[in-house]
């Protein structure tokens, strides 16, 4: 079922939009709740959307760049105000400047998203609500309703596609930059277990081992922002590894949202030079928890030599073994 109306009313200061499609409502919510999904539709065809950060609570964050044909750039960001999964959300949303603050030299404007189930699929409405009529034709001005229909002509394939999305499959790493790298997975469990599982040191000497053959003898948490980390690993005598170097990571806590969001820095022990910026958000989804993890390179050239590692297979192996202790928790 295609996008139905996309309509201004300048005595409501409103811009309206509806669409009916042949999913259930569980399903159409939580293409808004995933970066991987929201991307893909949020922005015209020719304009597509890159999502850096996606705090799907209130008082949480999104922040994306819109991409032209020609290399342009157009930031914004959504102030996450309430959500009632699966049935509503209201965001304020506005444009950024490229260093990703808030433009205020352009209109801010609350959005409210509504998902009502149908006897044969799920209907959206997205009511976008303005402070002045000048506000509401200055987007206007720019293309927002041909925008919005551009965008929304993308939902159907996005809704049709389960396995790119669905719990149980591997971990997906995507270039966002030339310096951030988002990481994702749904881990079955929910937020408060996956949480604790990146919190309580016994239980993550236990899952945070990477490829067979490793144990982490050193794990010190920080619990409060300000507060350092210190993780270690070291091959098993006998094992696969067993003559490898030990090796570890150490950072401060910069951010904590419990259990959503937090963010750390990290830096190889022994090496010298910049490290990365980590920001882990969990997000309850169909099937589990949905773990996105962005990770800001100081280069390029570290970016992909990091990647070259094979560092996924090793964090598939890790949240496999973290599935495996959850169960039954």
């Amino acid at each position: 079922m295609p996008l139905t109306s996309v309509a201004s009313d300048p005595e409501a200061l409103t811009i309206t939009v509806v669409g009916e499609y042949a999913v259930p409502v569980e399903r159409l919510f939580a293409a808004y709740l995933d970066p991987r999904q929201l991307e893909r539709f949020w922005g015209p065809v020719e304009w597509p959307a890159t999502f850096s950060r996606h705090d799907a609570v209130p008082g949480g964050r999104s922040e994306y760049v819109m991409t032209g044909p020609d290399g342009e750039r157009a930031g914004g960001y959504w102030k996450w105000i309430a959500i009632d999964a699966p049935r509503s959300f209201e965001v304020e949303d506005g444009f950024a400047n490229e260093d990703g603050t808030d433009n205020t030299d352009l209109p801010a404007m609350r959005m409210v998203f509504t998902f009502d189930s149908l006897p044969d699929g799920s209907r959206f409405t997205s009511v976008t609500h303005f402070g002045t009529l000048e506000a509401l034709q200055t987007v206007v001005d720019m293309g927002m309703e041909e925008g919005l229909r551009s965008a929304m002509s993308q939902m159907d394939a996005v809704l049709a596609d389960l396995e790119s999305f669905a719990a149980g499959r591997a971990v997906d790493a995507q270039i966002l930059s030339d310096t951030k790298v988002r990481v994702s997975r749904i881990i079955r469990g929910t937020v408060e277990q996956v949480w604790r599982a990146h919190h309580d040191a016994e239980l993550m000497k236990r899952w945070l081992l990477g490829p067979e053959g490793w144990t982490m003898p050193v794990c010190e948490v920080a619990e409060n922002v300000g507060d350092t980390y210190r993780y270690e690993w070291a091959p098993t005598v006998g094992g696969p590894a067993d003559g490898a170097p030990p090796f570890g990571f150490t950072g401060e806590l910069l951010e904590s949202a419990s259990p959503y969001r937090e963010v750390t820095t990290e830096n190889m022990i022994g090496m010298e030079g910049p490290g990365t910026t980590n920001e882990l958000t969990l997000t309850p989804v169909v099937g589990g928890t949905l773990l996105s993890l962005v990770i800001t390179y100081p280069s390029r050239e570290l970016r992909d030599i990091v990647l070259g590692t094979g560092m996924t297979d090793g964090m598939e192996t890790s949240y496999a073994r973290l599935e495996s202790e959850l169960v039954g928790v």
